[in-house]
């Protein structure tokens, strides 16, 4: 499934930070990127546009006014630097609601919301590290470790470290592929070798299973 999309922000950083976003997955095609919201409706009228990327605090017309005057088969993600504005835009139904400035991970939150999204139509995994930016195959991961408010990519190649929470991680990784096995760790189911006591073997390492999702687990992988 491609989805075409349209952003619109009065604010050029903010704009080129979605299309950086955008372009890491290609299921989303950028057919514009606007600072004015009315230089984007011949394109919108003229076009399919499955996803819009609008701020809500422009200087010519909101974005929660703009809204009313797109197609309602477009999805709106709402973009802010004000979080007071979050309730407004869920009251047009909004897809979601971003406050800036917006990580890659809530960003995939977000894109994961659509309808037909499948967090199994690309099999990478985009991850930044300081200033490092990586892509790392799902097949490559043996394991992911919190680490307080930082994660390790255990991978066959290196460990990468990400600041991020490994509950909001969760949320982006496929759950055919990735499973919780621990406060402190999500496996790659197809990594996994066997289970020893309350151990979950990968191969040679050993990682320990919590009591709240050993039943979870065992049902799951054996």
């Amino acid at each position: 499934m491609k989805y075409n999309c349209i952003i619109i922000d009065d604010e050029e950083l903010a704009r080129g930070l979605l299309q950086s976003y955008v372009k890491k997955l290609d299921f989303l095609l950028l057919k514009g990127s606007f600072e004015n919201p009315l230089d984007a409706l011949p394109l919108i009228k003229s076009e399919k546009i499955d996803l819009l990327f609008l701020d809500i605090q422009m200087p010519e017309i909101t974005g929660t006014s703009f809204a009313k005057l797109i197609p309602e088969s477009t999805k709106i993600i709402f973009t802010t630097a004000y979080s007071e504005f979050a309730l407004k835009g869920f009251e047009l139904n909004a897809l979601d609601y971003l406050l800036k400035p917006i990580s890659f991970e809530r960003f995939m939150h977000a894109i994961s919301k659509l309808p037909t999204f499948d967090k199994t139509s690309t099999n990478t995994l985009t991850v930044k590290s300081g200033y490092d930016i990586y892509k790392i195959d799902y097949n490559d991961i043996l394991y992911i470790k919190s680490e307080g408010e930082y994660v390790i990519y255990n991978t066959v190649k290196k460990n990468i470290m990400s600041y991020q929470t490994l509950k909001s991680l969760e949320k982006t990784l496929p759950p055919d592929i990735f499973i919780r096995i621990h406060r402190s760790y999500i496996v790659n189911k197809n990594k996994v070798t066997g289970l020893v006591s309350r151990n979950l073997l990968l191969d040679s390492l050993k990682l320990p299973i919590s009591d709240s999702y050993f039943d979870t687990v065992k049902k799951e992988l054996f």
